[in-house]
């Protein structure tokens, strides 16, 4: 007993000191994939700050533009999180697919989220609507926003 609640208090102690592991970067800093990425989809907008959150496995990037949209890129540069709040996210930056299904079935809706992982994308609009697509981007759910 007295090992599993040492194990324990380790497990919590090492995940605690790693936590909050947040350090302000310059864009210049970002991984080359994520800058270009800034440079083709948000060529006009001012970057506020950049982050970079380490944590225990993984290493994420934040990027927060004045206007206050923001982007979440992985360890890699790969976007994982569009968020934009005074206009549509980038048409460049959505899959062909989730612009077709949006203009066909919401019609004069924005895409004010766009979120990404291993399994899937999702999607918020302007019209309170949130669609989730598998890789293929086949619609597994739908929901509305109240």
């Amino acid at each position: 007993m007295k090992k599993l609640l040492f194990l324990l208090l380790s497990v919590f102690t090492l995940q605690t000191a790693w936590a909050d592991n947040d350090k302000v970067i310059t864009v210049n800093q970002l991984p080359a994939k994520a800058q270009t990425f800034i440079q083709q989809n948000f060529p006009s907008e001012k970057v506020a700050f950049a982050k970079m959150e380490k944590e225990l496995f993984d290493t994420s990037y934040d990027v927060m533009f004045v206007n206050g949209n923001s982007v979440e890129f992985d360890k890699n540069g790969e976007w994982t999180d569009l968020k934009c709040k005074h206009s549509a996210v980038p048409s460049k930056a959505v899959p062909v697919q989730i612009t077709k299904f949006v203009t066909d079935n919401h019609a004069g809706a924005k895409i004010l989220q766009l979120e990404r992982d291993k399994y899937s994308y999702e999607v918020k609009l302007s019209n309170l609507w949130e669609i989730k697509f598998d890789t293929k981007f086949n619609v597994i759910d739908m929901d509305m926003d109240d």
